[in-house]
């Protein structure tokens, strides 16, 4: 399926800059509409003022919390548009106001991908999988992570496939088929490769790799065999080192629960990720 209709979530952080980039790079490319969400997510206050002015300042608190989210509303809307005007690109703007992770859930189910940006992994209290957790498990749709750290304005010239011939890695490489079929090279990496009659077969990769270079990619297959090196480091030392632009891999083999307290791929993806990544579940 074609990249048709693009999503990008825009908010008030310093990055949100270069995740426009890109979409509108994206957008471009394959001749997409892009629709930009903006979600104005003020909370609630859990406690009674410590004045003990209560339920008239919290009101006022509110409100004016409100008023502010709706004006950095208006100041990113304005900065999409005229990048739209000035890429003549077709696209629309959306607000919505509630809690981030719902409100984007929601608009993803409309789109052929939504892309997001990485957690700071270094905030206070930031969860190891984040919004894009819950937007792979609440949409149904591919999310393209933006790294926090690093200048990442395009996507697709060099593609790093994860594979594990699992469920989750087929429907990420099927989501992500538009941009693989297009990109420049394409490389799968099968890491530790398993075998048996649920594993990858005598040549691990060699026919999803099939599979992709009928669709018109360019694709070369590598299996790294270290035991000792946990899969992800073999994935993102890959990245490194062949200057992907893009990694595609599914994402929670296992349930969320099991990765957020045992870690897993996907967890040190999203938290040590160098490069985007296009996750599907």
């Amino acid at each position: 399926m074609p990249l048709k209709d693009i999503l990008v979530h825009l908010d008030t952080t310093a990055r949100s800059a270069g995740r426009l980039e890109l979409a509108i790079d994206l957008a471009r490319r394959h001749d997409a509409h892009l629709t930009a969400l903006h979600v104005v997510d003020i909370g609630l206050p859990l406690i009674g003022m410590a004045d003990g002015s209560g339920g008239a300042a919290i009101a006022s608190l509110v409100d004016q919390m409100r008023e502010d989210g709706l004006a950095d509303a208006r100041r990113i809307e304005a900065t999409f548009r005229e990048r739209l005007r000035q890429e003549g690109l077709p696209g629309e703007w959306r607000v919505a106001e509630g809690m981030v992770a719902e409100m984007v859930t929601l608009h993803a189910r409309y789109a052929d991908l939504v892309i997001l940006g990485q957690d700071d992994p270094d905030a206070p209290g930031t969860s190891p999988v984040g919004l894009a957790g819950d937007i792979l498990f609440g949409a149904g749709r591919p999310v393209l992570v933006v790294p926090y750290a690093g200048k990442h304005t395009a996507v697709g010239r060099r593609v790093l496939i994860g594979w594990n011939a699992s469920r989750e890695a087929a429907r990420a490489v099927n989501d992500a088929l538009p941009l693989i079929a297009s990109a420049e090279s394409a490389t799968v990496l099968a890491a530790n490769p398993r075998g048996g009659l649920a594993g990858l077969g005598e040549e691990p990769g060699a026919d999803i790799a099939l599979h992709l270079a009928r669709h018109g990619a360019t694709v070369t297959v590598e299996h790294h065999v270290a035991p000792s090196v946990p899969d992800a480091d073999l994935l993102l030392n890959h990245a490194t080192d062949m200057t992907a632009d893009l990694i595609v891999m599914g994402a929670y083999g296992h349930s969320r629960l099991r990765e957020f307290v045992l870690g897993g791929v996907t967890r040190t993806i999203l938290k040590q990720m160098t490069v985007p990544v296009l996750m599907s579940h």
